[in-house]
Parts: C-alpha cells; structure tokens; sequence
C-alpha cells in the first residue's frame, strides 16, 4: 500500500497506455482532512471480482471487520424489489455499482469503457452533520474508476475520482438510483443514465435493459466462503442496449452496443487467506449470458463457494456451483507497470450448457495499475469464440485480482 502521509486524496488520477509505455499524471488535488485513518479506508473500497467489480465478490473492507456487528452482513435471505433495490443500501459497509460494455461508432471503430462507483460506509446509517458540525464531515466515501479501451489505436486509458460525502462530492441516494462522484453520476433505471468526463475523454449513455435483473447465489445470498460473513446480495443487469457520445483522441463518436451492470453489497465478505479473484461476464449472440467468479486462497487452492450463473435468453436464471463450470487461461502476461503476471486469453465451459468458447483480449494491457491505495488489477474487454470452429459468438469482461499483489486488506 502506499503512504498516506494522512491525507485523502480527493481528486483523479490517470494513466495511458500506448504500445507497451505508461505515462502517470500524479493526483491534483488532495485534501489535508481526514488523516490516515479514513485514507486507509478508503484504499480498501475496491470491489471483488467483481471479483471487485470490480464484481464479482467485494474487496475486504477492514472497517466492517472491525465493527461488523454495526453494519449487516448479508447472510440473511434478501428478497430483491425493484426499482427500490437498485438505489443504494447504506447499513451495509460496502457497494457498488459496475458497468462494462463494449460500443462500436458508425465507422465500425470499437472501444470498451468501465464505470464504476463505490460506496464505502464509515458508520452504519448515511448520518449527515448535525447543526454546529463542520460541513467537511461526511459518512461516507465514494471511489469511481473510469476506463476506457481503444481496440484500433491499441490503447487503454483510465482514472479515478475520490470523494467523499461531506459538500456533496459524492452522494448515493437510498430511495432512487441517483449516484455521483465530483461530475461522474449515474442515474435510471428505465433508463440507466451514464456520465463521466476528464482529460478530453468522456461517455454520455443511454441503457436500456432487455431483460429483467439475474440474482446471483440462493436466496438473494452470493455466498464468499464458508465465514459467517462471506456473502453478498448480488445481481446483474446482463443485456443493456447503448446508445450515446463518446469523446476520444479529439474526436466526438455517436456509438452503441452492449453493457453489462453488476450491483453488489455486503460486509466483511471474504474470509482471512483469501488473495485475489478471476471474475468473468460473458454475453452470447444467442442471447444467453454467463457470470462466474473464482476466488482464490493464498495457498493456491480456489475457495470451495466459487459460483456462477447462466442466464437464458428469457432472463432465467441457473445457478452453477464450482463444480458446473471450468475456465482454464491458455497464456500469460507481464505487467510492464506493476511486474504482476496475469493470465492472459481462457477456455471456458460449462457442459451443461453446451458452452465452450474461447475468450481473448482485445488490448493484453488492461490493467489498472496502482489505484487509490496502492492496488493494481487487470479489467479487460473480451472477445468470444467458439472454441472448435473459431466462430465469433459474443463478448464479455474479465477482471484479475491478486496477481499484482494480494488483495487482502
């Protein structure tokens, strides 16, 4: 992790890459506030696969651990309402919001893009200042990673925004889907709004689901291990049409295609030995979508709860315990950034499914190198195949943990 120096940075940070280079721009805004104690929080806001997602089971937020018997843990049956449940959840210490996709502009050029937006509880409850109390005190933290991938210009782009609740920097709404971060926001459902901008790049999106929200694990419980904790409420907005702008390399495209939106949230969610996850979304042409996580322990061994789900054309949803499923990586990648060797390209099955396909990187650097806190992960653009014909059969989203240093915070 890096050194604080007690202060939370409250600002961006990005980084390019282009043909195996990095250029870093350092933070421009830091706010000597909060001291370390809330930086080290913070750092700790990143999701699992999400498995993070990023995803995807979340990243260990100590300050659940510490004080869990404040805030929920999701091990009790949730019995998922919507619209109401795609707002935010603030008696739980941690959540997000994930969105990937992959859009194509009318001259046939195609990117991929990440939006996402945590929310990090201090305290149980979205307590505000009370009268007589600075306006600087806030209950809670908002991270957001913005990423976008360049197939043709072989280049990937990404930053991050950190605010916190007091002033309005950030904000998540318990009774609408409204959240923001210092100018990202995300609102909808019907439809899902997408906005963010900086350093002349920016997405301005419309998504419309095609199908009703896939929840994951039993119950409404995505299970994490076998901890009285290590769970999440999870689901997945796994077909959304896109439509809308976005500002690239000075240049304005009108885009569209296809996104895929994971909302997660939980406490204390994984337990002790656990270093990273290989969290993988999949979307057939057929109209068919996979979500899968594996977690794995410090030992090398994949902790037993890994799951998935398939869900069918008509938004059915079949649960796919470790055992249903194999996703096997065929190659590896050094990072040039972080030194972390990630595997690179996969075969995926799922016999019951008659799913065999083959996904590779559009762009080997994905990754996201040296986030708030010091964490690295790769959160790639995908294409699939068929793996005996080599047929093109749709695209998806994998995201690696753990590899450029454990993700045990």
């Amino acid at each position: 992790m890096k050194p604080w120096l007690g202060w939370v940075v409250d600002g961006w940070r990005g980084g390019t890459r282009r043909a195996g280079h990095a250029r870093r721009a350092l933070p421009v805004r830091a706010l000597a506030a909060c001291g370390l104690a809330l930086a080290i929080l913070a750092s700790q806001a990143l999701r699992a696969p999400r498995a993070t997602s990023a995803a995807p089971p979340p990243i260990r937020h100590s300050a659940a651990r510490a004080a869990s018997y404040h805030f929920l843990s999701a091990n009790s049956p949730w019995h998922f309402r919507f619209p109401r449940d795609h707002a935010a959840h603030d008696q739980f210490a941690s959540e997000w919001w994930y969105f990937t996709g992959h859009v194509r502009a009318q001259d046939g050029r195609r990117f991929g893009y990440e939006l996402t937006f945590f929310r990090v509880g201090l305290r149980p409850g979205d307590v505000g200042a009370s009268r007589g109390e600075s306006a600087w005190r806030g209950n809670e933290l908002y991270p957001a990673h913005f990423a976008i991938t360049d197939e043709a210009g072989k280049t990937f782009v990404y930053y991050e925004r950190f605010s916190r609740e007091a002033l309005g920097a950030g904000f998540a709404s318990q009774g609408r889907l409204d959240v923001r971060d210092d100018g990202w926001t995300l609102t909808g459902p019907s439809p899902f709004r997408l906005h963010a901008s900086v350093d002349g790049k920016a997405i301005d999106f419309t998504l419309v689901s095609e199908k009703v929200p896939a929840v994951h694990g039993h119950d409404g419980i995505s299970q994490k291990g076998a901890c009285a904790t290590c769970a999440s409420h999870y689901y997945s907005m796994t077909r959304l049409r896109t439509s809308g702008v976005m500002v690239y390399g000075g240049a304005r495209f009108s885009v569209d295609g296809l996104s895929w939106m994971d909302h997660e949230f939980g406490s204390d969610e994984l337990q002790d030995g656990v270093v990273g996850w290989d969290w993988y979304s999949i979307q057939l042409d057929d109209r068919r979508e996979l979500m899968l996580y594996v977690l794995r322990r410090r030992d090398g061994a994949v902790v037993a709860e890994s799951s998935g789900s398939l869900i069918d054309a008509r938004g059915r949803v079949t649960y796919l315990p470790l055992a249903a499923f194999s996703a096997v990586a065929s190659g590896a990648w050094t990072s040039p950034h972080t030194g972390g060797v990630y595997p690179s390209g996969w075969r995926v099955s799922v016999p019951l499914a008659h799913v065999n396909v083959v996904l590779t990187p559009v762009l080997v650097d994905q990754e996201l190198a040296n986030t708030v806190g010091g964490v690295s992960y790769w959160e790639g653009a995908v294409d699939a195949r068929d793996s005996v014909s080599g047929r093109a059969v749709g695209v998806g989203y994998v995201e690696l943990t753990g590899y450029a240093g454990a993700v045990s915070l």
